[in-house]
Order: C-alpha cells, then structure tokens, then sequence
C-alpha cells in the first residue's frame, strides 16, 4: 500500500501502524485508542491515546470525507516522545501533542478500529529516523589481509627488479661471452631491454607469491563455520523449534574476538513476564517451601503447586508454590484478607469479561498486573469498575466499593494510593509503593511490624525480587470531605497544578499502617546470569541499552548479576542540562580516582580529551564500578564536546546501563565505542527499536522472542536465547578465530616456501627465468597437493574441546588481544617460508654438486633436482601442517596423507611411458622420476631437508610449552592427566544480596491514567454494565472455603495482634 502525507487511512485491531498518524477517532469512546509500543521502546504494556474531541466524532466515512484540516507541525525528527503541531480547523486552531499520535511500528490493541491521518510517511517517519543505515561488514582479518596482499605483491615487484638487474648485470658481463651458442632474440638489443623483458619473465614465474586463491579458501572455510554454527544442537530452542541461524558467512572469526557487547534488556535479558513470587503480610513471609528437616526446597524439589481449583474464576496460569498462604486466607486470617483486598482495589487494571467467569485484565503495567492476578487466585477478583466504582468477589461475594479519588502514580511520588468508601460507609485510603518512599510515611505504632517486614524486605532483594511495600488509613467523613475540597481547588489551579496536587496527596498520604509486602521476579531469560557471570570472566563488557525507566533496568541489573552490593559505587547520571551531566561525570571519575592507591588525589578533569588519551589512569583505578546514565543526560552526553568524558568514564566501569535511550542514541553509542576504543562490538536484541544498534555494531545479534522478526532480518546471527551467546562467542567464534588464524599463517608459509625457491635459483641459472619445477606441479601445488589438508585444519581444527572453553572462558582473551594473527605473525610465518626456501634449494644443490648414480654417473641434472626439491617441498610441508594441526580427524588424515600420495601418484604418472606415448612433445622425460627417487642418495637429501626444515619449529615449541605455556597448553595438559578421572562439573555459587531493597513498582506506569479511569472516558459501555452483572453471587463453593483443616489452627500472623475493622 501507497501511502502519502494527508491520507486517511483506518486500521483494525492487532494491525501495525504503517506510518505516522493524527488519531481522527476509534471505536472507542471519547476517541480512545489502546497501542503496543515494543517495537519502538521493548516495552509491551498497552498505553493509551486520544483524539482531540473536535475529531473524534468523525466516526463514518461521510463525515470523513468532509475532513479538510490543516495540520502544521514539527519538521521529521526521531524523538519518539515529543511532537508539537497545531489543527486548523473550522477557523478554529487546536494543540497537538505526542499523546494524539499512532506512531509507526506501534500495534493497535483492543481497538476494533481507529482513523488516522499520515502526518509523516516511508523514511520521514520517527521510526525511520531512528534506523541507521546499512553498512558493508569486514572483520579486522579482511582488512589486514588486504594490506598483507599488497605489501606482497610490492615484495614481488622488489623481487622481480633484483632479479632484472641481477639479469642485465649477468648478461652484460657474462652472457656476451656466449653469444655464439646463445644469441639473443631479435627484438632484443642491449642487456638492459634483456633485464627489463627477464623482470615480467620473473613476475609471472613469482606471482604465485601472491595469493589469489587465499580469498577462495577463506570463504569455504568460513562456510563451513557458519554451517557449524546452524546444525549446533546446544543452540537448538525446544521450545521455540528455533535453531541458531549463521545469516552471513563473513564475520565469522570476528565473534572470537568480541570486547564489548550491547544488549536491550526486554526481551533479550528478560522474558517480559511478571511473576508474583513472595509476600509479607504482618510479619509473616510467604513463598518459600521447606522440606520435612526445615531447610528451603529448591524449584526443582518444590511438591506440586497450591490447588486454586476451589476458585472457578482463578487464572490457571497463574502458579505459587506455599500452601500456608491460602490456609491463612481460608481461615479468615483479618491481615491476609486485607492485603488481598488492597491489591484487587489499588490498580489502574482495566478488566473485560468476554463469556461469563473468562476474565481478561488490561493492565497498564506487568507489574501491575502481576499483583491484581495474585489477589484474584486467592479469592479476591477484581470483576469490574466504572468512574465511581469497583466491584471484587472476595470470597465469592460480589463488594462494590465507592471509588472517591484515585491519587495517581509518578517517577517521583513512586507511589499510588485509592480512597473508596466500603457498602458500610467506611472510607479508607489504600496505598501501594517504593519501600524507600513507603517506609517513611508510617505511623510510629507499626514500629515492631516495620521491623520483621524490613528483614523481610532485604531478604527479597537478595534474591533479586521487585518490592512493594502496602498500607492503608482509616479516614473519617469530616477529614475526607475537608480533604476533597482541597484536592478539587488545586486541581483547578491555572499554575503549579502538579506541585499543588502532589502537596494535597502527601498530606492524606502519612501515618499509614503497615499491611506488608510483596515480591515480584521479573522473569529472567534462563540462563543470563550464568551466560553475564562467563562472559564478564572472557574479559567481555556489557552495556545494556534499554528504553525502560531507570528502576527497571537497575532492578534487572542486580537480578542478572551485573549489579552486585560487592561495588564500590554505582554512579548514577541524571543531569537534564550539559553543565549538570558534565559535573555528574567529573564527580564520578574524581571518586574513581581518589580511590586508586596507583594515582594520587586532587585528579580534575581539564580540557577536552583526545583520543589517544582514553588509556587513562582511570583504566587501572581500583574498586569496581558501575554507571547508570538516562537518555536525557545521554543526549547531552554524547554531543561532541563531551563524548569522550563519557567513554572514559563508561569504559572504566564495570558495568553501564543506559536507560530511556531511543533506537538512535543506542546506536550513537555503538558508534562511540567503535570508533575511539578501537574494539570489536557486538549488539544483541530482539525488537525494532534494536535495529540501529545491530547494523552499527561489527556483529548483530538477534533475538527471536515476542517483538516481532525486525531485528532477527537486519542481524548477522540469530537465535532464541540470551545464554546462547555463550556458545556462540566462546566456542564458536574462538575456534573460527583460532582456525582462521592458524590458516592463514600456514598458507602465507607454503607459499613463501615454494616460490622462493624460483627467486635462489635465479642467481645460479643466469637470471635466465628458468624455473625449478616443472610446470604441472607448479600448477598443481596449490590446486591439489596442499589445498585440501590446510582447509581441514581451517575448518575442523580446535586447541580445546568445547567444554573446557566453556569451563576457561580467559581462553578468549588472545583473540580479544589479536595474538594469533597479526602483522609479527604474518612476518615470522614469512621467515619461516623463506628458511624453508634456502634449505629446500641449497641442500639438494649442494649434494647433488658432488654426489653419483649407483652405477658412478653423475646425479646433477636438471630433472633429478626438480623431482628432489620439489618432493622435498610436499614432505615438509605436509609435515608441518601435522605440526600445526592440533585435532586430528579422520578427515584430516585422510586429506593428508591422501595429497601426498596424490603427489606420487601424478609424478610417477608424468614420467610413464604411458603419457610419453600419448604425448611426446609434452612428457619427455620418461622414467626420470623413477629413476632419481630409486637412488638412497635422494632419499637421504629429502630425510635431511625435512629434518633440518621441522627439527627447529620442534625444538622452538618444545621449549616454549616448557617454558612459557600459554593458557591453551595448561588446559590440554590438564586435560591429559584428568583423562581417566570423571568429569567434575563446576557449579555457580549463587551470592547472596543484602541490604539493597529495591522497589518493583509499576516502572513501566504512567502518569495520568488514573485520572483517566475517574473521568470514565476510557470505559466500555460493556464495562459499565457489567459493574451490574457481576454483582450476582458465586456463593456456591463459598462454604469450603471457611472450613478449618484442624481445631488447633492459629492465624499465620499470631494471636495477640488486633483486628482489623472495616
């Protein structure tokens, strides 16, 4: 579908915003709209959107097509939560915010239909601006290799010239001498156009120096890699039927040499699903299981989970593990029943009950969601509400409470309270809330009780648990109704509306008494503190890019192990303005310092840094850090003249969260560290908004989980999970990297060993072109004789098995540091081939210069030496192959010993009488090599060559695994003793956390939705007369649930406290 700027276009539920809309109207009413945003922020709790009343009757086609407005607004930019524009309409001028706007790749939820007008369309959309753009990946080898190539193919041209000049001289001084039996060639005239004809002779004789057929090789070998990394099982998701996908076969050695890694977190770290896990109501902890000797029963020995089918509208996903909660509910324990309560009455959830008993929840939080399901199992369902009432079945019995005001949640209240008023006149405030805000605002009597749920508290957070800490008040009419008057005038107020409302809510909001508490797991991926734990050990840095609130993503740090209460501090960076960012970061990296025993004190930051500065003393500071940044403070962040303040200080923590970063900014950030640190990057994610990141970062990752298959499409890998990335990186990618290496250096080696050859025969030939193989086995030795071995040591090749480079992750780091191939590398590989070179010629010379037949005649001819070196050749470096390969398969003997004898094979075969007798001209020297390599002399010269050609590479290993082991040696030397002793598997030790509470309140929430709820725009006809439907009683299992299982039971939270009225 065309669409353009000024078309209406409707949309249907569950469809995509194909571009970006003015929301005219919707099915619902007052112009309300319901959308998914995961594929712009990762988050997938619905938000809400409006159209402006003037609009949002224009529910037909009629009156649409009467529609002629003007809309003026911002030019395309790509901040996704502000646009300002302005509606001519009817001579009438109406304000347009974010909050009117369907952006692109936002899902349309619980909306039968919706019109809209195309404000911004194709790459004008803030979607759009926020998508890098595509660039061509090459790993660091390609790019070396590139430069090697030319830096031999100048090598060669210096060749060639030596040779030239060495031919002119020769020709000049020696070769008039024998002019009568060896003329030149007509067009040649003088000794210097002889050296000039003899320097191209020598370049086409040399090229094979250069190597061409390298690239070819490199692909296979890369394909091979990639194939590896599809048919891997341990990568396979089960459940998915998803297996990892290698999408490109051209990075994949880079993944061996990863430094920094990039995640999202929703989705990619997190599964998105909020889990009511543990509680404490009135001193007591609920959630954990014991066994018969009083210790804790881990997941895997838990019994069955608690029985709700007592509960006919229990949600049957819904799981807990500790039977003595619902004992306490059934026995009608006061506390247990009023901590439900609060949780079926102090939400924003929007409930639709579709078939009767099938209750479906729309909250605007998972969080949030999570809490108002565990009430509704344990008896206490919230059916229904409209602007002035709620209607729970607690117990069966359908309550409506008057709902008097709902005192909405914010980043800096972090608290949401509800004033109802119960069928017996009561009013009482509820409040659900940040511990750390919560705690503060209780009455002095709740002191004992503060103390057990504190305790309580901190052991939550040590498991990585989201708190909430619930209370309530009692208030009387006179005070509430002297209260709302107060709250009616400053929400009145013309100025400082916001201030005057949060001042009248903090003064009904003290003195609460302490209900309990609750523990929610943001439910990892399985896997991630584990895949976190290893990855940080291979040296591996991990900054986690979320669009998330600040709480959320530090909460999903602590669970996930990045964040640990062993830190020195964690720096937190909130500034909204250049010169408050600045200052925050100068603080943190004066801290930083002044805590090194390495550096002295009184460091300050002056003057811009320069690139080749960021090794700075705050590389080796002492104390493990942490940096958590907002997108704001990033915005100014990453400006010019502070980016590399913000680099310096990022790289010299431990772990970096960026939170409420737009899909641009997380690539800005990619693009930061690539470009100033010089480090291989990998960006992993799971949803659009990920996309940028994964096309800046040298390797993209995706995920394919619940935000669609965007990122999956513009990745380089894909696969399920997180904890795949693991195996992906410390398997995979070390062997590709590991095999890719050891290739290329004994590829360079081959070839430099048997084309020099060609360049010292040219000083005892008369510069003459002449070569020293016959031109089949030139041909052929790269086609045939040493192409197969070195493509198995390329593609099947390892130093360790998988495990142990699971179980050493330090194994990693060579490749992090480029050790295995680099330009000192490429050079000893290069001496080494040229040493192999002057043996391989001077040897066989030397001998055959004195050495006889069997029957006295003279050994040296020309034949008899090609055959000697060039068998030599295949030998030695067949040997050295064998040498280098350091796991040997059927398939690397097989190719081999196999190119070997092919090499005897075509050689016995070339000099056949066979092929004399099909083709003199071309095979002349019948029986030749039959007859040298019949010779013991012969023999003897090649045992020589390739002894005094290995013997050294030995020795050298030899002495350096004695002497200075690398960590590879010790492993497979562990390996060896460990052999016929059982495997020992390694267990993570889980470190527990305390004294770091940390709230899991709605972080997700919005403002402002619970004035929506009180005006009662966003209520479904349906929904309010529902409030009358489900009044009707469901007592029918109501009396077994007040069934007591012993006489003796007592309330979970003792005898001697008071009831609760109301």
């Amino acid at each position: 579908m065309n669409v353009c700027v000024g078309d209406i276009i409707k949309l249907e539920n569950n469809q995509f915003v194909a571009a970006d809309l003015l929301l005219l109207s919707s099915s619902e009413p007052h112009g309300l709209c319901y959308i998914e945003t995961a594929e712009l922020d990762g988050e997938t709790n619905m938000k809400v959107r409006q159209a402006i009343p003037i609009t949002s009757e224009l529910g037909d086609i009629s009156k649409l097509a009467k529609f002629d407005g003007e809309v003026i607004c911002e030019p395309p930019n790509n901040k996704l939560d502000k646009f300002s524009g302005t509606l001519y309409w009817k001579e009438n001028k109406f304000p347009l915010s974010n909050q009117n706007m369907l952006l692109r790749g936002c899902v349309l939820r619980n909306t039968e239909w919706c019109f809209g007008l195309v404000i911004f369309a194709g790459p004008d959309t803030k979607l759009m601006q926020n998508s890098g753009r595509t660039k061509f990946k090459r790993t660091s080898i390609d790019r070396l290799m590139n430069t090697l190539v030319l830096w031999i193919f100048g090598f060669l041209v210096c060749m060639g010239v030596i040779l030239a000049i060495g031919n002119a001289i020769w020709e000049h001084e020696v070769g008039t001498r024998f002019q009568v039996y060896l003329p030149w060639d007509e067009a040649v005239d003088s000794a210097f156009f002889s050296g000039f004809l003899s320097f191209w002779s020598y370049i086409i004789i040399l090229n094979t120096v250069v190597p061409i057929s390298l690239y070819v090789s490199v692909e296979v070998i890369r394909l091979g890699h990639s194939y590896f990394i599809n048919w891997d099982k341990k990568m396979f998701c089960m459940k998915k039927r998803t297996p990892a996908e290698a999408r490109t076969t051209t990075l994949n050695e880079e993944l061996g040499q990863v430094e920094y890694i990039f995640s999202d977190k929703t989705g990619t770290l997190t599964q998105n699903i909020m889990v009511f896990n543990k509680c404490s109501i009135n001193g007591h902890s609920y959630g954990d299981v014991f066994d018969v000797l009083g210790h804790k029963a881990e997941l895997g020995e838990r019994p069955a989970p608690v029985d709700f089918s007592f509960n006919p509208l229990a949600d049957k996903t819904f799981l807990f593990w500790d039977p003595s909660l619902l004992e306490a509910v059934k026995m009608g324990d006061p506390h247990t029943h009023e901590f439900f309560r609060l949780l079926s009455l102090c939400h924003t959830v929007m409930s639709e009950e579709k078939n009767e008993g099938e209750l479906y929840y729309k909250a605007q939080s998972p969080d949030e969601g999570a809490l108002v399901t565990a009430a509704r199992n344990f008896g206490f369902v919230f059916r229904s509400r409209t602007p002035k009432t709620i209607t729970v079945h607690e117990l069966g019995t359908a309550i409506t409470y008057q709902l008097l005001a709902i005192l909405d949640f914010n980043n800096i209240r972090k608290r949401m309270s509800v004033i109802v008023r119960n069928p017996e006149g009561k009013i009482r405030l509820y409040c659900k809330g940040a511990d750390t805000i919560l705690l503060d605002r209780l009455h002095p009597c709740t002191q004992e009780l503060l103390s057990s749920t504190t305790d309580h508290l901190n052991e939550y957070a040590g498991d990585g648990l989201r708190t909430l800490v619930l209370a309530y008040k009692d208030l009387d009419e006179e005070y509430y109704e002297g209260w709302a008057r107060r709250r009616l005038q400053a929400s009145l107020a013309h100025d400082s509306r916001e201030d005057r409302l949060a001042s009248v809510y903090e003064e009904v909001e003290t003195n609460l008494m302490l209900l309990g508490a609750t523990a929610i797991e943001d439910k990892l991926q399985q896997g991630v503190p584990e895949t976190i734990a290893l990855l940080t050990l291979a040296n591996i840095k991990i900054w986690v890019l979320t669009g998330d609130k600040q709480e959320t993503a530090v909460n999903i740090g602590y669970s996930c192990k990045m964040l640990t209460d062993d830190m020195t501090e964690v720096f937190v960076v909130t500034g909204h303005t250049v010169l408050e960012v600045r200052e925050e970061l100068r603080k943190a990296r004066e801290k930083m310092v002044d805590s090194s025993h390495t550096v002295g004190n009184g460091f300050t930051y002056q003057g811009k840094l320069s690139s080749s500065k960021l090794t700075s003393v705050l590389e080796a500071v002492a104390g493990e850090y942490a940096l958590v940044i907002n997108g704001h403070s990033l915005a100014h962040a990453l400006e010019a003249d502070m980016e590399l303040e913000f680099l310096e200080t990022a790289c010299a923590c431990k772990a970096v969260i960026c939170c409420r970063v737009t899909p641009l900014q997380k690539a800005q950030v990619v693009e930061l560290v690539k470009k100033y640190k010089k480090a291989v990057t990998l960006a992993i994610g799971d949803g659009a908004n990920d996309v940028s990141m994964i096309k800046t970062a040298h390797i993209g990752v995706g995920i394919s989980g619940q935000e669609g298959i965007q990122a999956v499409l513009a990745s380089d890998y894909s696969f399920s999970q997180f904890k795949f990335l693991q195996r992906l990186l410390l398997v995979h990618g070390r062997w590709s990297y590991l095999r890719m290496c050891k290739f290329l250096c004994y590829f360079f080696y081959k070839n430099f060993a048997f084309t020099m050859v060609h360049f010292w025969f040219g000083f005892f030939c008369g510069f003459s072109a002449q070569t020293v193989y016959d031109q089949y086995f030139i041909t052929l030795y790269n086609i045939v004789y040493t192409s197969l071995p070195v493509l198995a040591m390329g593609v099947f090749d390892q130093d360790v098995p998988e495990q142990r480079s699971m179980e050493y992750p330090k194994l990693y780091e060579p490749g992090q540091l480029n050790l295995l191939f680099n330009k000192r590398e490429f050079f000893i590989c290069i001496a080494q081939g040229i040493y192999t070179s002057v043996l391989m010629f001077f040897i066989p010379y030397g001998v055959f210069a004195e050495a006889t037949r069997d029957d006295g005649t003279q050994l040296a001819d020309y034949q008899s030496f090609a055959v000697t070196v060039a068998t030599s050749l295949v030998i030695v470096v067949s040997v050295q192959i064998g040498l280098d390969t350091g796991y040997w398969t059927a398939i690397n003997h097989f190719f081999i010993w196999g190119s070997l004898a092919v090499y005897f094979a075509i050689l016995f075969a070339m000099h056949s009488n066979g092929l004399f007798d099909m083709f003199p001209n071309q095979f002349r020297f019948v029986g030749n090599a039959q007859n040298t390599l019949a010779q013991p002399t012969v023999w003897l010269t090649i045992v020589l060559t390739t002894a005094v050609c290995i013997m050294p590479v030995v020795a050298f290993r030899f002495l350096r695994l004695s002497l200075k082991p690398d960590l590879s040696d010790t492993v497979r030397y562990t390996q060896l003793v460990r052999k016929k002793q059982k495997a020992q598997h390694r267990c993570m030790r889980r470190v527990g956390r305390t004294g770091s509470r940390r709230s899991g309140y709605a972080f997700s929430h919005q403002e402002g939705f619970g004035e929506l709820i009180m005006s009662g725009k966003n209520m479904r006809l349906s929904s309010l007369a529902l409030s009358s439907f489900s009044t009707r009683s469901s007592s029918s299992w109501i009396e077994s649930l007040r069934r007591k299982k012993s006489d003796g039971a007592n309330s979970p939270s003792g005898g001697a406290e008071k009831p609760l009225k109301g």
